[in-house]
């Protein structure tokens, strides 16, 4: 697949679109045409070459924007990243995993070179090269958590498994939907996911984390989310609340199309091998209206989807009082056809 790497942004002038190939191979998150909970896990294999399955790391269009990004909420936040002192062995850890990761997938952007404990990291995209013996926090710029996320796409949750429970214990999280890192952080699983709606009631929280325990190395896992925000903005945290919240005021019928967007998180779980840490990452992925009905499919899928939405659902995933306005524009792309079965176009 060929990639130009965009210049755009997530905040103020919001510059970011999606190119006519990065639409096709958006994660739409919904296989029917209608929604609930569910724990919907699946292997984390390669499927549908040039899809955002297709290896461990997606990168994409958006990736030097994103990390550009990504920098000035640390800038403005250090608090985005945290590691407790436990869980820096599962930060070496994490840094491999990636690194290996992108060298395999994408040696063209990615150089990875190792001697012993003697690594050479040449990251082309972003301009980055980095001599480092591996374990030594001291030959790096910053720890090896943040040291790799700030050159890796979406959020990262590092969890700690004990007692027959997974604890977040350390995270670099700066395109959340509406939680906070420095909040949750020490949370075990249950106390962490408290906030949703109906998931406890169906018993979807307690399936989850017996499948999770049980991941095994070698063995990653993914499944999708999602909600809705106004306007492309990655970070959506609970700390700038008073920034992003009062934007979903701001959608009109004139333009909800291009001011509401589908935000998808592609969240994978790996074991780690020295640790026995879980690592969960959480890939954002962001799509205006306009750009998901060129998906006929799509377009007929998601107003159904919306419209029989329940109304807890509806509040918990970010509408507050643009459902209305929301269902009526995507009325005008559903023709009433059937669709097919999965996520991809027909």
């Amino acid at each position: 697949m060929n990639i130009t790497f965009k210049d755009e942004t997530f905040r103020d002038d919001y510059t970011f679109s999606n190119s006519e190939e990065q639409i096709k191979r958006f994660p739409f998150p919904f296989h029917e045409d209608s929604y609930m909970y569910s724990v919907n896990m699946e292997p984390h294999a390669a499927v549908r070459p040039g899809s955002v399955f297709e290896n461990d790391f997606d990168v994409d269009e958006h990736y030097v924007s994103e990390m550009r990004d990504r920098a000035k909420v640390l800038d403005e936040d250090p608090l985005r990243c945290q590691s407790l002192p436990h869980m820096t062995l599962a930060g070496w850890d994490l840094l491999e995993l990636i690194m290996t990761s992108k060298a395999k997938d994408y040696p063209h952007w990615f150089e990875l070179h190792r001697d012993g404990k003697n690594w050479h990291w040449i990251n082309h995209p972003l301009n980055i090269e980095q001599k480092f013996i591996f374990g030594d926090e001291t030959t790096l710029p910053y720890g090896p958590l943040e040291y790799i996320t700030r050159q890796t796409q979406g959020d990262f949750v590092l969890l700690d498994q004990r007692e027959e429970n997974l604890w977040l214990e350390a995270g670099m999280v700066t395109t959340q939907a509406d939680w906070s890192l420095d909040f949750d952080i020490g949370m075990n699983f249950f106390e962490w996911h408290a906030p949703v709606p109906l998931a406890h009631e169906m018993g979807i929280f307690q399936r989850a984390l017996k499948f999770l325990l049980n991941i095994q190395q070698g063995t990653p896992a993914r499944r999708l989310n999602w909600t809705m925000t106004a306007n492309p903005l990655l970070d959506t945290s609970p700390e700038n609340y008073h920034k992003w919240g009062k934007q979903k005021l701001e959608v009109t019928r004139e333009n909800v199309g291009n001011k509401m967007h589908l935000r998808v998180e592609l969240q994978t779980f790996f074991r780690l091998p020295r640790s026995n840490a879980l690592v969960f990452p959480i890939r954002c992925y962001l799509i205006k209206l306009e750009e998901l009905v060129t998906i006929p499919k799509w377009g007929r899928r998601f107003h159904r989807v919306i419209r029989d939405l329940p109304e807890e659902l509806a509040t918990y995933k970010g509408f507050i009082d643009n459902r209305p306005k929301i269902v009526e524009y995507l009325s005008k792309y559903d023709d009433g056809q059937d669709t097919s079965l999965g996520i991809w176009p027909e």
